[in-house]
């Protein structure tokens, strides 16, 4: 019978965004970009450790990979991808958080592997899902998301019913190829990545 695997990952979820003029996040990443940790140490329930569909449990400590069928599962990986998140493919727009796993070989003797080193985009399978848009939280920035002036020419994402800690200042209201396709009620100009990477914004 084959062990679980535990994951350790941070809480610190929150990827900074671009106002007009800036030129990348406080962090040097993209916009949209997560930066959590983890480390699993053994194998677990399926061929690949957190493939697609595949669920995570929430501990004390961090995630442990679980059955989706149990009642201690609480998040599904929508997508799952090797190398790093920075080379690698954007997660799904309504994604709620990402885990990055660090390469680890797994087992003994005849039996050894080796886990890629990847990322896990995570959706939870029951709400709150920050994600969503307009949900305050989420590696991605998307349309109908809310916005607000963090300082030194950014922004941070916040739930757009005003229920977060800080109100929203701004709304994305579009996503385009460049500046040009905004529409002249613009106001602020956010960072999306993808394939339309700029975000046209509105106050609210």
């Amino acid at each position: 019978m084959r062990a679980r695997r535990s994951v350790r990952v941070p809480l610190a979820l929150a990827a900074a965004l671009l106002l007009a003029g800036c030129r990348l996040t406080s962090s040097g990443e993209p916009a949209g970009s997560a930066r959590s940790t983890a480390d699993p140490p053994v194998s677990g329930y399926g061929e690949r450790f957190l493939a697609v569909d595949e669920c995570s449990s929430f501990g004390t400590a961090g995630f442990t990979e679980v059955p989706c069928t149990s009642e201690r599962a609480a998040a599904r990986v929508v997508a799952r991808y090797d190398g790093s998140i920075a080379d690698g493919p954007l997660c799904p727009g309504t994604t709620d958080f990402v885990l990055h796993i660090s390469a680890q070989r797994t087992g003994g003797g005849t039996g050894a592997g080796t886990i890629p080193r990847g990322y896990a985009c995570m959706r939870n399978l029951e709400p709150p899902h920050p994600g969503d848009p307009g949900g305050g939280g989420g590696p991605r920035t998307i349309v109908g998301d809310c916005v607000y002036g963090s300082g030194r020419g950014q922004v941070r994402e916040t739930a757009c019913d005003g229920s977060g800690k800080r109100k929203p200042q701004y709304e994305v209201v579009r996503a385009v190829t460049s500046r040009a396709g905004c529409p002249a009620s613009t106001a602020l100009y956010v960072q999306l990545g993808g394939e339309r990477p700029v975000g046209c914004a509105r106050p609210v």
